[in-house]
């Protein structure tokens, strides 16, 4: 039965509307999105990686993070600024190991970290384990007292405060003179070791460490914005460079923005550089004060999401094979 039949037999009380006069084009005059040049190129029988990354489709994701892959490693290899913020989950899903090693290589200009991570790279280093069960532990009130963490990390700042360092420098120092047993996966020894800026931005109260009776708000202040400056002092070169953030959503997007606020604000032009969010999930700040709001002056800003653990060693790998091709 024709569609025409079957409105003849009035078996619905509503009019449909007749499209029967619609304007049709060929296929030729319609723009597309993606072709098939644009597929992934598979080839399970190769083990090489840098063929297994460029082989992936030139399409949404897989394409920016190709972008993004060419544009660092090309920032690398002529000395730009490489900045890294990062949140403490890197440090908990077992990430040390190669920012340590992109530290040695020289491939990151500033790593700049919230309060948790500077405190799960101290435990890390000093006792070879971190992260505590929250949950098991805040009934009892025991959560966050763990006294050599508390005192040490509280005394460090302290005495920095008093020597004009910065929160990183600050605890990184007092990490080396206590010889801890996993040295080379700590990203403070190591910036320490490789003379590059280790910053650390802390809002007071946020830490475990501040629930400790040594703690000074006064050191705490002024170690963390001397980080801050330094942190400017690294942006107002930034021109061309990258960012990378990676998992932090509140504390590390907005100590971003204010500092290349002041720099630009100090006459710095720092407006072509590229900004990429990597994360679980997507947030607003991220978006917004990293990705977006900065670039819009020439830059240009990605966002990729997925597993930390897996995406960022996918990431570094395939710079490093970008590089290594020339």
């Amino acid at each position: 039965m024709s569609r025409d039949d079957k409105n003849k037999g009035g078996g619905s009380r509503y009019e449909a509307l007749d499209i029967s006069g619609v304007s049709r084009f060929p296929f030729a005059e319609r723009p597309t999105k993606v072709a098939v040049e644009d597929f992934g190129r598979f080839d399970l029988d190769d083990d090489s990686f840098d063929r297994f990354f460029q082989g992936l489709p030139d399409i949404l994701v897989a394409r920016d993070l190709k972008q993004v892959v060419e544009t660092t490693a090309g920032v690398i290899s002529r000395g730009g600024k490489v900045v890294v913020l990062m949140g403490a989950h890197l440090i908990k899903t077992g990430l040390t190991p190669l920012f340590t090693d992109l530290m040695r290589r020289g491939a990151i200009s500033c790593l700049a970290m919230n309060g948790a991570g500077a405190i799960h790279d101290f435990e890390a280093a000093l006792f070879g384990r971190t992260s505590e069960d929250v949950a098991a532990h805040l009934e009892t009130g025991r959560f966050g007292f763990v006294e050599e963490t508390g005192i040490r990390i509280n005394q460090a700042i302290t005495r920095g405060a008093a020597r004009g360092w910065g929160y990183g420098e600050s605890v990184a120092r007092a990490l080396a003179e206590m010889n801890p047993l996993h040295p080379r996966v700590s990203l403070l020894l190591t910036a320490l070791e490789q003379n590059i800026p280790l910053t650390v931005h802390v809002a007071l109260g946020t830490e475990t460490i501040h629930q400790h009776p040594e703690t000074d708000g006064a050191a705490i202040g002024e170690t963390s914005y001397r980080d801050f400056l330094i942190l400017a002092n690294v942006l107002k070169d930034l021109e061309g460079g990258v960012v990378l953030l990676y998992g932090s959503t509140v504390i590390l997007p907005e100590v971003f923005l204010k500092a290349l606020t002041v720099v630009r604000n100090l006459g710095h032009s720092v407006k072509k550089f590229t900004a990429v969010n990597f994360d679980m999930i997507r947030h607003y700040r991220p978006q917004e004060n990293v990705v977006s709001r900065p670039t819009r002056t020439g830059g240009q800003g990605f966002t990729v999401i997925g597993h930390h653990e897996l995406m960022i060693p996918l990431f570094w790998q395939a710079v490093y094979a970008r590089l290594r091709k020339g």
